[in-house]
């Protein structure tokens, strides 16, 4: 999911109004994922291939982003029919999952980076992801309210980092960008915009509520996979990355202008974009070497 979408109708006089403050989980998750690229950095030159086509073959970037995009549009259609028919126990059982799937996942990637600094201890991973795992389900679909947003805010930097470490930096540009116009169409003309229509309640850890906006946990995942990707290409250098952050920043503050309006926006291209554009041009202009395309 990645939308961003007004709690309140467009019609009520106390409509959505930005304020700084709405940067604040955005940015906490962002940070979040920078605090965990920090604990890969022994690990740089592993990588896991979660992208089906290599990078050295042509067209790559290309082919793993579509790839990629009709993986997220296919998921998005399936939850989008299971809630038009009224399943919501089917829907909430693939959440959990998916989610659960997810902490595994993240949990077992992360705990690795951290005992390969102590790899006598390494036997302890199985039961810190079991342990991980059962208070992040729990925080997401027992507690609820904040708990469950400061998982969600968390699991997006990680989720993120994860994919900014793991695919090539081509691929992962271009996974980007596809992805930006993608949700434009998403939002107004496909399932994303039909779900959020209807309501992000039924999607609880997809998404999280802060004041008077919900937004999905794609946005959150996407972010901070573009600041990951600068920290894993310029690793000597810290700058590309402020800069894609403040683009993300600068990007979500036009974005949240833009829902004042519409009361639904697509929270990726704005973000996306300049973000992308901040880190190249910082790197560019730093002389750092970019990745052959």
């Amino acid at each position: 999911m990645s939308e961003q979408q007004q709690k309140k109708p467009l019609g009520e006089s106390d409509k959505f109004k930005f304020h700084f403050v709405y940067l604040m989980p955005i940015l906490a998750s962002m940070l979040f994922g920078l605090a965990c690229a920090f604990l890969l950095i022994p690990q740089q030159s592993t990588t896991i291939p979660v992208m089906p086509i290599p990078e050295e073959t042509p067209g790559a970037p290309v082919g793993n982003a579509l790839y990629f995009v009709v993986l997220v549009a296919v998921a998005a259609t399936v939850f989008y029919l299971l809630i038009k028919r009224g399943s919501k126990k089917i829907v909430k059982t693939l959440i959990i999952i998916s989610m659960t799937t997810a902490s595994l996942l993240l949990s077992w990637f992360y705990l690795d980076a951290i005992f390969s600094y102590f790899p006598q201890f390494r036997l302890l991973i199985i039961p810190l992801m079991i342990i991980l795992t059962v208070v992040f389900d729990l925080a997401i679909f027992r507690f609820g309210g904040v708990v469950r947003n400061v998982a969600v805010i968390g699991v997006g930097g990680a989720l993120g980092i994860f994919f900014g470490a793991s695919i090539p930096w081509w691929s992962a540009v271009v996974i980007l960008v596809f992805l930006s116009f993608y949700d434009v169409i998403a939002v107004y003309k496909g399932p994303v915009g039909k779900i959020a229509q209807s309501g992000l309640d039924d999607l609880q850890g997809l998404s999280y509520s802060f004041k008077d906006i919900q937004m999905g946990l794609g946005d959150l995942v996407f972010y901070s996979m573009l600041t990951g990707l600068m920290f894993k290409t310029f690793l000597g250098s810290i700058f590309p990355v402020i800069a894609a952050l403040i683009g993300v920043l600068a990007g979500s503050v036009l974005t949240f202008y833009m829902l004042e309006k519409r009361g639904l926006f697509p929270g990726l291209p704005f973000p996306i974009m300049l973000g992308l554009a901040a880190g190249f041009v910082v790197a560019l202009l730093l002389g750092l070497p970019v990745p052959p395309f």
